[in-house]
């Protein structure tokens, strides 16, 4: 099937857990390798897939190597694959626009971002570094909050015709307007916002999901997160969450028996916690009544390294997202979304978006 050539927009620890993985999973391994959703997608595998440019703010980054450079602070997620070999593609400079938030400037430097000192490039130098890398998809890995930046990137893969994959909780795949571009140009977009192989909102998803299967009414429902990661340093600027809380509400409400009213479900991040570096840990109690009107409750702890658990759904965005370029598809890949992101075009319940996207590989629908 040949390369899938990708483009990132922030190289963070996202980023590196998806480059680390890319190398990791070599040919050869086949349906029994560990810690993949999908092997093989339409002929692609994940070591079909390679980086072909990169972009980012930080002066530790801008300039090396983008296999060095997933290793530069303030990275701080698990390192399971190191002594990559140089990819010849240098991390290019991005516009800062809204990624990095002032509180950040407060904390040491292994902790938060260095801005580089170079000039911010305009849309059509990201456009024109776009086309000559011979990207087929651009990813959006900026910080949460980044609501221009994301829109930056996404103006910049219409331009340059090229399939955007939306990770973060900037409602673009999701807001038909966008939607509309991405279909009117014939360019395929997965989003939004990313969700974990198994982490807090698939795993709130499945027991609310479970609740209502079992006839239990569920009536108050909370989910906190902790980390020590820049993404939790990020937001401690409360005005860049209000997307965030958003996207992974609407993921747990979408699949509620009966919605709940707002007093009674609070879903977010909570707190930055810097010794937990990448580590996640999240809180999830659950109320209600089952048979005969009598009170339960649920309560469960959850602790994951949070850039590989989405490393792997990325990868599998990729893959879907190459599918509908090859098969001529414009504009948000439901099934794909569904499945894969926390605030789809469309919500699905979680085995419907699996029953989905498995036609959509197997080329049973368009979308």
């Amino acid at each position: 099937m040949g390369k899938i050539r990708i483009a990132i927009a922030g190289v963070g620890n996202c980023a590196s857990s998806l480059v680390q993985g890319l190398h990791f999973y070599k040919e050869g391994q086949g349906e029994d390798a560990i810690g993949l959703m999908h092997w093989n997608i339409g002929g692609y595998h994940p070591y079909d897939i390679e980086v072909a440019a990169a972009f980012d703010i930080d002066k530790r980054k801008v300039g090396q190597d983008v296999n060095k450079a997933i290793f530069a602070k303030p990275n701080c997620t698990t390192i399971f694959c190191d002594n990559l070999p140089e990819s010849g593609v240098v991390v290019k400079k991005g516009p800062v626009l809204d990624g990095f938030s002032d509180h950040m400037k407060n904390y040491p430097e292994h902790r938060t971002f260095v801005p580089s000192d170079e000039p911010d490039p305009s849309k059509e130098d990201i456009v024109e570094t776009l086309k000559e890398s011979g990207a087929d998809l651009l990813l959006n890995y900026l910080p949460v909050g980044s609501e221009e930046g994301a829109r930056f990137y996404a103006e910049c893969a219409l331009e340059a015709g090229i399939g955007f994959i939306n990770c973060i909780p900037v409602f673009i795949a999701s807001d038909e307007k966008w939607a509309e571009r991405f279909r009117q140009r014939g360019i395929p977009i997965v989003g939004d916002d990313i969700k974990a192989q198994l982490g807090a909102t698939i795993t709130h998803r499945t027991l609310t999901d479970l609740f209502r299967k079992r006839g239990v009414k569920l009536e108050r429902t909370y989910q906190l997160n902790t980390g020590g990661n820049t993404d939790f340093l990020n937001m401690l600027n409360r005005a860049r969450l209000a997307s965030k809380k958003v996207s992974k509400t609407e993921a747990v409400q979408a699949v509620a028996a009966t919605r709940l009213e707002d007093e009674n479900i609070h879903v977010g991040p909570s707190d930055y916690v810097p010794w937990q570096n990448d580590n996640k840990i999240c809180f999830i109690r659950m109320e209600g009544k089952l048979f005969g009107d009598v009170a339960m409750n649920l309560e469960l702890r959850l602790s994951v390294e949070d850039s590989p658990n989405s490393a792997g759904v990325a990868i599998d965005a990729i893959r879907c997202c190459k599918l509908a370029l090859d098969r001529g598809h414009g504009g948000p890949i439901y099934s794909t979304s569904a499945y894969l992101m926390k605030h789809p075009p469309r919500q699905y319940t979680d085995d419907e978006a699996y029953r989905m996207v498995s036609e959509f590989i197997a080329g049973e629908r368009s979308d």
